[in-house]
């Protein structure tokens, strides 16, 4: 995704990173061996009628739930499946909310026409609080996902952006963090949620596993850009720069870069790899990082009574 080199819409984007020995990571196993995360998506739209434009239909939300759980489940039969030996099934489940804050049943899917002058000069300029502003639910319970209707300039140069997980994990530093006590979530632009017809190679859904990955403790596979620490996953090859070829190279060490790593900026159709230690990483935050291990035992994982 190079398009997260570029500009911002309020803020500068923060490039994100990937990070931790996984030889020091002993989570706990979860609960029937699965970790069911429940999301709430924002549907920030222009005042279209649902189905057009930035007021993407309820299809193409729900296809991109399933495209994202055939990616962490590395699903068979699907564009997420891969053979790779490092490769590996994340055990993670995600699933629109089934009730809301106040214990209401909701399809876990909120439509907001959006409007900048509607958000008072109080609220911080911060992408993800202006936004919060306009619809929000408690990120202890909810993984917030906010599809912004940027311009269409932005297409292919903003993609996506994520808050990192408070955790003690090396690397941690290097995430976009909400404001002390703020909102936190996933922003994806609408033109690269869900599948698409967009040129450039990122119309596959693909953004949101990547950003995905950033908000559950993943870092670029290039981490710090430093050959010897890089992102600390010791089964991606190391590498100290942005990874965009859609063909394998070599990197540090003279190792083949794993061009197919969900945390590369590569097009959506080469990519298909969580790897095992990546898969720790994963889970030694929803155990251990506050406003992620809550999700768990999230009241919007049960319906409604």
């Amino acid at each position: 995704m190079n398009a997260k080199r570029a500009l911002l819409y309020f803020i500068l984007f923060t490039v994100f990173s990937c990070s931790e020995d996984s030889k020091d990571l002993e989570p706990d196993e979860p609960a029937d061996d699965i970790f069911v995360l429940p999301l709430v998506v924002h549907v920030l739209h222009q005042g279209e009628p649902i189905g057009e434009g930035t007021n993407l239909s309820d299809e193409r939300i729900k296809r991109q739930i399933e495209i994202i759980n055939e990616d962490f489940k590395r699903k068979t039969n699907t564009p997420g499946f891969n053979n790779h030996p490092d490769g590996g099934d994340s055990k993670i489940a995600f699933v629109l909310a089934k009730q809301d804050p106040e214990g209401n049943p909701t399809t876990g899917i909120i439509r907001v026409k959006y409007g900048v002058d509607e958000i008072p000069d109080d609220v911080p300029k911060f992408e993800f609080e202006q936004y919060a502003y306009l619809s929000y639910w408690k990120s202890e319970n909810y993984i917030n996902i906010w599809v912004v209707p940027y311009p269409d300039n932005f297409a292919n140069v903003l993609l996506g952006k994520a808050t990192g997980p408070d955790s003690n994990l090396p690397g941690d530093d290097l995430f976009q963090k909400p404001l002390p006590g703020g909102a936190e979530g996933i922003i994806i632009n609408w033109a690269h949620f869900g599948e698409s017809k967009i040129e450039g190679g990122h119309h596959l859904g693909r953004t949101l596993t990547h950003e995905l990955g950033h908000y559950l403790g993943l870092l670029h596979t290039w981490g710090n850009r430093v050959c010897e620490s890089n992102d600390y996953c010791e089964d991606t090859p190391a590498v100290d720069h942005e990874v965009t070829k859609e063909e394998s190279y070599l990197g540090c060490n003279g190792e083949e870069v794993m061009i197919a790593n969900y945390m590369n900026y590569t097009p959506d159709y080469v990519m298909n790899v969580f790897t095992n230690d990546q898969i720790e990483r994963i889970h030694y935050v929803l155990e251990k990082s506050p406003r992620r291990t809550s999700l768990l035992t999230s009241p919007g994982l049960e319906n409604s009574q």
